[in-house]
């Protein structure tokens, strides 16, 4: 999706075609994906079909995987748009349970350059190596924040964006997400912010769209909870063109729902596939999957750390 909250015709015809040409190369990627993909879901952990992992058997993974005297990884989590840094909290509580040093930030949802840049900075403070982890919009943010950087070791995106230099975040919805699906005044409603880029607003999500499509697997109340506390993102999060694409030189794992309405599962095979990405179907889900299911999410984060070893 590229959002727009312009009326001008001539600009919906313009996106409308660069949607269409989106939905083509998606489609002819997602269709070598599929041939393959039965052989390229990686197991959350040995023996286990992915979402079988429970709490306990994670941190026995995690405390056992990496050779005595080995330094353990500091897990990093970058939350996406419409969210904050609770939305890690399942994980973290295994994480550190398990004896990981694990830091869930902040992410502006301002920019994508700058929530890259930020991120980046907080990695530089941090000794040793980095697993980073990226949801939703999350996973755009890392993949620009990382580049460069020697202390991460790891990718991991949960259903997430993983865009190519020059891709926007909003285009990596995939054909059938709502996003696509609904104008911007049934998906919306915008605020302006100071300092904003010139014709830029700060986005939230109508509250049927959350509850029912941002986090449809989640219990009703949770919700609605939810939707109410969520954080605005800027259009210029979404707009703003990838600069870098970290996943060609740092080895990743991708957690995809076959539920999340948001980034479609066909559009997340593509872009997993593009990277070379251990890949872990999720059935069901949603785009909350990390909140509904956190020990299927953290199961991927153990894989990606046990490959440290």
């Amino acid at each position: 999706m590229t959002i727009r909250l312009g009326n001008d015709t001539r600009e919906k015809g313009q996106y409308v075609m660069a949607t269409r040409k989106l939905v083509l190369t998606l489609a002819a990627a997602a269709a070598a994906a599929v041939a393959v993909v039965a052989y390229s879901i990686t197991p959350a952990a040995a023996g286990a079909a992915p979402g079988a992992a429970t709490q306990s058997s994670l941190v026995h993974q995690l405390d056992t995987c990496l050779p005595a005297g080995h330094a353990k990884p500091t897990v990093v989590l970058v939350h996406g748009a419409w969210a904050d840094a609770s939305s890690w909290s399942g994980e973290v509580a295994t994480l550190q349970a398990a004896g990981y040093d694990v830091r869930a930030i902040a992410n502006p949802l301002q920019d994508l350059t700058t929530d890259a840049q930020y991120v980046a900075d907080y990695l530089k403070t941090i000794p040793g190596p980095v697993v980073l982890v990226g949801h939703s919009y999350g996973g755009a943010v890392i993949t620009n924040a990382a580049a460069g950087l020697a202390n991460v070791k790891a990718l991991v995106y949960v259903d997430a964006s993983a865009p190519a230099p020059g891709e926007t975040n909003g285009q990596l919805s995939g054909a059938s997400s709502i996003l696509n699906k609904d104008t911007p005044a049934q998906l919306f409603f915008t605020t302006t912010y100071p300092g904003a880029p010139a014709g830029a607003s700060e986005l939230y999500l109508n509250e049927n769209i959350f509850t029912n499509y941002f986090a449809g697997d989640l219990p009703r109340a949770e919700a609605e909870r939810l939707w109410a506390s969520q954080r605005g993102a800027s259009t210029a999060a979404f707009n703003t063109p990838s600069k870098f694409a970290a996943w060609k030189t740092i080895p990743s794992w991708y957690f995809i729902s076959t539920g999340d309405q948001i980034i479609t599962a066909t559009s997340e095979l593509a872009m997993a596939h593009r990277a070379h990405s251990h890949i872990t179907l999720f059935q069901g889900g949603s785009h909350l999957t990390l909140i509904s299911h956190p020990d299927a999410v953290t199961a991927v984060i153990a894989s990606a750390i046990c490959s440290l070893r």
